[in-house]
């Protein structure tokens, strides 16, 4: 989110629960703001973007995404129309919800 806004993102997608400090909506450009595929508020809450619990989070967040498999095929289907972006709140562009995410759409779980 904190990213320039690019012509080349395609359709833009907020993968965060909760809306990113500092970034007005206006501004952000979105498509869509799918809360359904973001971490749920405990997971969120407790992994704090602590690089030491990366792994575990990203076990436990492949867990939650098990039951968004509607969510999931939606956001695969448009990307056979389009490039998709998603976008997150996070700092760290390494270990997040969106690099998870990600992985688990072109590579199921």
């Amino acid at each position: 989110m904190y990213d320039e806004v690019s012509a080349d993102d395609g359709y833009r997608i907020l993968v965060d629960r909760i809306w990113p400090r500092g970034i007005a909506k206006q501004a952000a450009q979105l498509n869509d703001w799918n809360r359904n595929v973001a971490p749920s508020t405990i997971l969120r809450k407790w992994f704090d973007h602590k690089e030491e619990r990366f792994l575990e989070f990203e076990v436990k967040y492949r867990e939650e995404l098990k039951q968004q498999t509607a969510e999931l095929d939606k956001i695969r289907q448009i990307t056979t129309i389009q490039k998709v972006t998603l976008l997150y709140g996070a700092k760290n562009s390494t270990m997040n919800q969106a690099v998870v995410l990600r992985e688990v759409l072109v590579n199921e779980f």
